[in-house]
């Protein structure tokens, strides 16, 4: 039987299944519907308007959200949940003042992951990072994309990517696996950087590929880590088998990780900390969805993307959280948000709209999430008593969510 919520204060981000991104000017529009009803069916959003106009309909359950709102579940594009352990001990250097390219080169960052990955079984990576996927739900996402490169060695990645394929077929939201073999290069190829690349390319992808374990491919595309050659080499080696490009690129360097990645039409170039003119104008009409990562910059003190300079310059923008244990220990959109509007000067309204209906394409969901659209998985955030939606990115440190539906079954906080 159906649910009924009632008495929405403000149903947000309306939307014709046509639209799958907002681009520039358009992102600062948020399409909406004062005192609405929704109604959920099988799982799917079946239907939704003005309380005056609704009829009458035999229901399962009425919830009466008055003074509440109703808003798509974020969709988060951009993670590392599956991880083992953590790396307080780094955090605590960056503080003495430590800087991030220093704390990896003294064997911390990723390569410090990669140990401990290493060294734990299959069923404690599981339970650890279900505890994580578990916690971010209840912070309102409703589909999210996790990545591997925490293994760099062939069992270790494979152990990655089968634990995100485990979780997947555990929880009820939507995940999306990338396979991140090229996040770092393991200490045994220091000097033979070919070499691991050739390890991805020959061995780790038609793997992958076999046990069909991953639907985008990523490269951390930066100085000390992947040239544009390298990224080059395993995206054209990856695409043979299907794989999608996504790709790191500019975190501390412009080096034409973006213009390799437009080349071969990437779904998404995530992080650009660092944009030059250029970068810019590369991504102009183009499919490529760019991302920004606020919660790392907030993490390690480094600049935020400039998305006021993207935006009026036309592109669109979507937000993700780069859940880590290194630069960005937290899987709460919320937060990510509240500090695009803080700090990157995005207005509410662009804000909720990179989390939702463009961090949605960013992740290749779009047909089914991002947006109240009729027919898509009612995947939802319903908020406690608030003003404004422009009160969710102000109150930055409240939890508002009163609770989240996923495929139309509350979970309640």
């Amino acid at each position: 039987m159906p649910t009924l919520i009632t008495n929405i204060k403000e149903l947000l981000q309306i939307r014709e299944g046509s639209v799958s991104r907002v681009s520039g000017a358009e992102m600062k529009t948020l399409p909406t519907l004062k005192n609405a009803f929704l109604l959920i069916d099988d799982g799917l959003i079946k239907d939704f308007g003005k309380m005056e106009n609704l009829y009458e309909i035999r229901v399962n359950e009425v919830i009466d959200a008055k003074g509440k709102m109703v808003l798509p579940t974020w969709c988060d594009s951009h993670t590392h949940i599956v991880y083992a352990g953590n790396r307080e001990g780094e955090f605590v250097d960056r503080v003495n003042g430590l800087t991030y390219e220093e704390i990896a080169a003294k064997g911390g960052g990723i390569l410090n992951s990669a140990k401990k990955l290493q060294q734990t079984s299959e069923d404690d990576l599981y339970k650890q990072s279900a505890k994580r996927l578990d916690e971010v739900i209840k912070l309102g996402t409703g589909a999210v994309e996790i990545k591997s490169g925490y293994g760099l060695t062939l069992d270790a990645e494979l152990k990655m990517l089968r634990v995100i394929k485990k979780l997947s077929e555990n929880f009820p939201i939507t995940i999306k696996a990338t396979f991140l073999g090229a996040h770092a290069f393991p200490s045994e190829f220091n000097n033979n950087k070919e070499g691991y690349v050739d390890l991805i390319t020959h061995t780790m992808l038609p793997k992958i590929a076999a046990e069909n374990l991953a639907e985008f491919i990523d490269v951390f595309c930066e100085k000390g880590y992947f040239s544009v050659a390298q990224t080059e080499k395993i995206i054209v080696a990856a695409k043979t088998y299907g794989l999608i490009p996504k790709i790191h690129v500019n975190q501390f360097n412009s080096i034409g990780g973006i213009q390799i990645s437009v080349k071969y039409n990437a779904l998404s170039v995530d992080h650009l900390e660092v944009m030059t003119t250029e970068d810019i104008e590369s991504l102009k009409n183009r499919t490529t969805m760019p991302v920004a990562l606020p919660s790392c910059s907030y993490f390690l003190g480094i600049p935020y993307a400039p998305a006021r300079e993207m935006i009026d310059s036309g592109l669109p923008l979507a937000l993700a959280t780069d859940y880590n244990p290194g630069s960005t220990p937290s899987g709460n959109m919320n937060f990510v948000v509240s500090t695009a509007c803080i700090k990157m000067k995005m207005t509410p309204e662009e804000a909720i709209n990179a989390a939702t209906i463009n961090a949605a394409y960013a992740m290749n969901v779009s047909e089914t999430h991002g947006s109240i659209t009729k027919g898509k998985k009612a995947n939802l955030i319903l908020t406690k008593e608030i003003p404004s939606y422009g009160f969710l990115p102000y109150a930055f440190g409240s939890n508002l969510i009163d609770s989240v539906f996923i495929n139309g079954k509350q979970i309640k906080n």
